[in-house]
């Protein structure tokens, strides 16, 4: 019996996976079809932490995957998860958008500048210099530093972005101070969703496109790991890595059982 027939409850990665440039990839309609009629417990997870999970199944579903706002899990929402395991009914100065600041609100924070437990640095479409200075001041004053993914570019039309890890660099090299950084590949960011879904290690995969965040992750948490090469990763790249996953796919497709059709006598 292979590994896989074990599995019972998926984890999978978002962009490279199941859609590229908001158009679903191939068998990525079909999967979570597919999940869903069986009721088999997965979570769709994203490094992102600019939208809700809300936003998110909106955006999904225009790319043709209907995905339950409930079976997204953002690294907005593993960091309010750990946040409220740590200092229930906290405080926090945010840098980051709804995604983030309805995810802390939601888990019982109270949004400050006024000498926070921590500072929450998220991605963000629009960072402010005012904003920057005042969490390096915060920092300096005392305030745990916090990320949600550790991303330093992020990719658009034009080309790539400073996302989150970029900014956090900034504060940084005026604090001292590396933030603890709750996204993949901190498996802490696939704990919080099988306790989200109570799914055990044992019996849980994971699909992703990239060796360095969701595989390496994945091993960590002790998942049964799958690369998929509709992503960024090729045969090559693998290669570089000291560690391999323990399927390597074309794509999601490859996971979707074909049903016996019924033919009427």
């Amino acid at each position: 019996m292979s590994r896989r027939d074990e599995i019972e409850c998926w984890l999978t990665d978002m962009d490279g996976v199941l859609v590229h440039e908001n158009q679903a990839l191939p068998g990525a309609p079909e999967l979570i079809q597919q999940w869903r009629d069986q009721g088999v417990p997965f979570l769709v997870l994203t490094n992102n932490s600019i939208f809700t999970p809300r936003d998110l199944a909106a955006r999904l579903r225009a790319s043709g995957l209907h995905v339950p706002e409930e079976s997204i899990w953002t690294s907005a929402l593993a960091t309010a998860d750990f946040l409220k395991s740590q200092a229930p009914g906290g405080s926090a100065y945010v840098i980051g958008e709804a995604g983030l600041t309805t995810a802390l609100h939601e888990a019982g924070f109270i949004m400050t500048d006024t000498n926070p437990d921590y500072v929450v640095v998220g991605e963000t479409r629009s960072y402010s210099f005012d904003a920057i200075t005042k969490a390096i001041r915060l920092i300096g004053k005392g305030a745990r530093f916090i990320s949600t993914n550790p991303d330093a570019t992020g990719p658009s039309a034009e080309g790539p972005l400073p996302a989150t890890g970029a900014v956090t660099a900034m504060i940084t090299k005026a604090t001292g101070m590396d933030p603890y950084v709750i996204g993949k590949p901190n498996p802490m960011m696939f704990r919080s969703a099988m306790n989200r879904i109570g799914a055990h290690s044992e019996n849980t995969a994971m699909i992703g496109d990239r060796m360095d965040t969701d595989v390496v992750a994945g091993i960590e948490a002790g998942l049964h790991t799958i690369l998929v090469l509709t992503g960024i990763s090729d045969e090559a790249e693998i290669g570089r890595y000291p560690f391999r996953p323990d399927e390597i796919l074309s794509g999601v497709n490859e996971l979707v059982t074909k049903e016996p059709v019924e033919t009427e006598l």
